[in-house]
């Protein structure tokens, strides 16, 4: 995954930045599910949530099952 500033708006909807969702995913067992409990990202027009579910005309930059893989992929190392 590139590179994105913390203050990047991942979720227009709920105005959720990249910087939100990293405070989440540091949670034990997070998944996208949790991400939308604790952030309420991808729980209006969901797509933020990934690529697969972006149906919007101006496509995002990253989604939160991006964020998500990238932690996980660090973590597990």
């Amino acid at each position: 995954m590139q590179s994105f500033d913390d203050a990047y708006e991942v979720c227009n909807c709920k105005n959720v930045t990249v910087r939100d969702i990293k405070k989440v995913i540091s949670y034990k067992n997070c998944n996208l599910g949790k991400i939308q409990e604790l952030t309420n990202a991808g729980t209006e027009c969901r797509f933020c949530l990934m690529k697969e579910t972006d149906f919007g005309k101006i496509k995002k930059k990253v989604y939160c099952k991006d964020i998500l893989n990238d932690y996980i992929r660090r973590i597990d190392g």
